[in-house]
């Protein structure tokens, strides 16, 4: 796996948090590789490390050591500023929960990360909707919609800005199997045009990713 193909790749990470004095570590020594447009799952119990993992490659969190590159940056030792900008142009995020605004419609959930970032050319959440398929719904609100179509509107919101990166933490916890599996095909056919990481405890799921990540105790299980 030659390095110029990766588009995640992580040194030697550990995550260690202070709890009171005590100081506890949830990850250790986390090597790994993920290429671009791959769609590798993360997989483990509850309180393995996947969604630090998760926080550290998306940058919404920094190691306590070792290193992460993102597209061949060392995002490591990087300032908050640099950061949220790196993060704005190159990850989009997906939740179990689907965080959109009540108020607004699928069209104006869709177009936040282009407002926050002072785009005004907004044909892109057209393009977005078209591609989950809600073209017909982007004047209606959440409450208005399924679950399904309020996830498939966070997918949108999260591509808008087209990222290299699509990390989704278990994405459909929130759904019932039929939808979360219409979900997950949405999610397979994104890779290619991006780099998909999504963590799941599905392991049915799992299976229509290209490799699964196993953790145990912090680290990568073999």
């Amino acid at each position: 796996m030659s390095d110029d193909k990766m588009m995640i790749r992580v040194q030697g990470a550990a995550k260690r948090y202070l709890v009171g004095t005590v100081e506890v570590e949830v990850l250790r020594d986390i090597n790994m590789g993920i290429r671009e447009g791959e769609f590798v799952s993360v997989m483990g119990q509850s309180g393995s490390g996947k969604t630090t993992l998760m926080n550290l490659i998306g940058m919404l969190d920094s190691p306590s050591d070792g290193n992460i590159f993102i597209d061949g940056v060392d995002i490591t030792g990087k300032s908050q500023k640099e950061l949220v900008g790196l993060r704005r142009r190159t990850v989009g995020f997906v939740f179990q929960q689907f965080h959109l605004i009540p108020s607004l419609t699928a069209y104006e959930n869709v177009a936040l990360p282009l407002v926050f970032a002072g785009e005004k050319d907004q044909r892109a959440v057209t393009d977005a909707l078209e591609r989950v398929g809600l073209s017909h719904r982007r004047e209606h609100k959440p409450a208005e919609l399924s679950g399904g179509e309020q996830q498939r509107v966070a997918i949108a919101r999260a591509i808008v800005m087209k990222p290299k990166i699509l990390l989704a933490d278990e994405p459909t916890g929130a759904l019932d199997a039929t939808t979360g599996s219409m979900i997950i095909s949405l999610l397979r056919s994104m890779a290619g045009e991006m780099t998909v990481v999504m963590v799941t405890h599905n392991r049915e799921l799992a299976l229509h990713s290209d490799r699964i990540v196993n953790l145990k105790d912090g680290n990568i299980a073999e």
